[in-house]
């Protein structure tokens, strides 16, 4: 057998072997020896038939492809294992000639991570506050919540509450059919489609007022796109939200009571901050990723992770709609592949940062304790409520313990990266790479 190597630069050892007759006609002689077990020839029976003869029968491709079908995987196993090659997936064969044997195999092998000095780049934090309109919102948003609704004997205004019977139809089938519908009347809110809330403005109660609007190009039933929708809506009643006055009492109403109006912009003031905060903490992680994939000196991986990533987003993309994979991409209605190569940027730089980061944290030596797993996993059973002891049951194995693990080993990560581009001091790890 005759080995050649060569590794691209994209993390794949190119093999081109070259198998020396002798061996083949001994895979010849297996192949012949199944096949035979395998297949009735006229006049012998099953496994007696001389080659020649079941060689006439099957024809000599049959019986090569049998031998190869054995032979390529068996010496692509001993060219790997010759040449010290580990590889991280199935190989791509390609059969360059039949007889003798030479054929190629691109192998996935390790992707290869250089993340140069980066202990000496630094990213700025931009400093956060709440404004004050932020938090005049927060305030208006709880009047909302604590305002009275009084029925009124009017016609419908803008930001009433609104009780009625609605049915819909196309062309006489109907779309819609519900009573006691309770929905606010918001400014370019949407009731079902959009132009219905606009126009039951001035609906009276106890009238069944009518509202024609177009069924929009989203709408998932077919053939009903763009057609004409009549909604027949009968108003049973009609409330007016009446708003607390922002004062040292309304304060004390809400939640577990404060004793003044400052106080309460005050908290809802620094909750405001929180929330910032925590924002500006994720898109400044976000920020560090991206300089430490740019400054690297080089990142190279196989495609095979590429091709996986892009599943994985097809999954998730999927999963947020409610859908199998396959059911979504027939909804897109674009081609498989076309959706894929859509995905495909998206996919390359998820597995680039992955890549920095899995390197980041081998260097730095950022590990997981498996008391740390478990005091997360009470955390999140903690947070769950009556359902706390069924999430510890979910990650009580294995599996949802790596799962676990794998969470907390990327928010340490990204925690450690971005204490080192803030400049914080920190221990000098032994695997620093210069």
């Amino acid at each position: 057998m005759k080995v050649s190597t060569e590794r691209t630069p994209d993390s794949q050892v190119v093999l081109e072997i070259e198998v020396e007759p002798e061996r083949l006609e001994r895979s010849l002689d297996k192949a012949y020896r199944s096949l035979a077990q395998r297949t009735a020839v006229p006049g012998f029976r099953k496994g007696k038939a001389p080659r020649l003869m079941l060689e006439r029968h099957v024809g000599r491709h049959r019986l090569l492809h049998e031998a190869l079908d054995n032979l390529i995987p068996e010496v692509y196993n001993e060219a790997i294992d010759e040449n010290g090659i580990e590889p991280i997936d199935q190989p791509r064969i390609e059969v360059l000639q039949e007889e003798p044997p030479v054929f190629k195999a691109t192998v996935p092998v390790r992707p290869t991570v250089e993340l140069g000095d980066y202990r000496k780049f630094k990213v700025k934090r931009e400093p956060v506050q709440a404004a004050p309109e932020e938090v005049e919102a927060a305030l208006e948003e709880l009047r909302h919540r604590y305002a009275l609704h009084e029925p009124v004997d009017r016609p419908v205004q803008l930001g009433d509450i609104v009780r009625a019977d609605i049915r819909a139809a196309v062309d006489g089938r109907a779309i819609v059919d519900e009573e006691d519908a309770e929905f606010r009347l918001r400014e370019d809110g949407v009731i079902v489609f959009p132009g219905v809330a606009e126009g039951l403005l001035g609906a009276k109660k106890g009238v069944i007022h009518e509202v024609t609007v177009t069924v929009p190009e989203d709408f998932p039933e077919g053939g009903l796109a763009g057609r004409p929708c009549t909604f027949a809506v009968l108003v049973k009643e009609v409330k007016q939200e009446r708003l607390p006055e922002p004062n040292d009492e309304f304060a004390r109403q809400v939640g577990e009571g404060f004793p003044s109006l400052q106080a309460l912009r005050e908290r809802l003031e620094a909750d405001a901050l929180e929330r910032k905060q925590a924002a500006a903490d994720d898109e400044y992680r976000e920020k560090v990723v991206d300089a430490l994939v740019d400054r690297a000196k080089k990142i190279e991986f196989p495609p095979v992770l590429v091709e996986g990533e892009i599943e994985r987003l097809l999954r998730e993309e999927a999963r947020a709609a409610g859908e199998d994979v396959d059911r979504y991409i027939e909804q897109l209605k674009r081609a498989p592949d076309q959706l894929r190569e859509e995905l495909r940027p998206q996919a390359e730089a998820r597995v680039r940062r992955s890549l920095a980061l899995t390197r980041l944290a081998e260097l730095e030596e950022v590990t997981v304790e498996p008391a740390e797993i478990e005091a997360e996993i009470e955390r999140i059973a903690a947070g769950a409520g009556p359902q706390g002891d069924q999430v510890r049951r979910l990650f009580s194995n294995a599996g949802g313990r790596e799962t676990i693990g794998r969470s907390l080993l990327t928010r340490k990560t990204l925690d450690r990266l971005a204490a080192i581009a803030g400049g914080e001091k920190l221990r000098e790890p032994a695997k620093v790479q210069k």
